[in-house]
């Protein structure tokens, strides 16, 4: 009873049915597609604030509707920065 247990056990190994960097990649895609996300909507709030601080001739808020807008930039594009960071 004891070799057909044991016999079993060495038979049923198991393997994993895809490369384990696939899904490593696959995961960093996503994050990366949700960090351009949250990006995409910073840029668009820098847009309104710099459009507003126009409107109503504000130098601070114009400052920070830049700021906002670089940040935002920064943020959409953090993965092509580290490519080109990391060669």
């Amino acid at each position: 009873m004891m070799t057909v247990l044991f016999g079993t056990m060495l038979v049923s190994t198991a393997y994993a049915q895809s490369d384990p960097m696939t899904t490593v990649n696959n995961l960093s895609n996503f994050i990366f597609g949700l960090i351009r996300a949250v990006g995409m909507i910073i840029l668009g709030f820098g847009v309104v604030q710099i459009g507003l601080s126009l409107k109503s001739h504000d130098p601070s808020q114009r400052a920070n509707g830049f700021l906002t807008l670089a940040g935002g930039v920064i943020i959409t594009f953090t993965k092509e920065i580290l490519d080109l960071i990391t060669g």
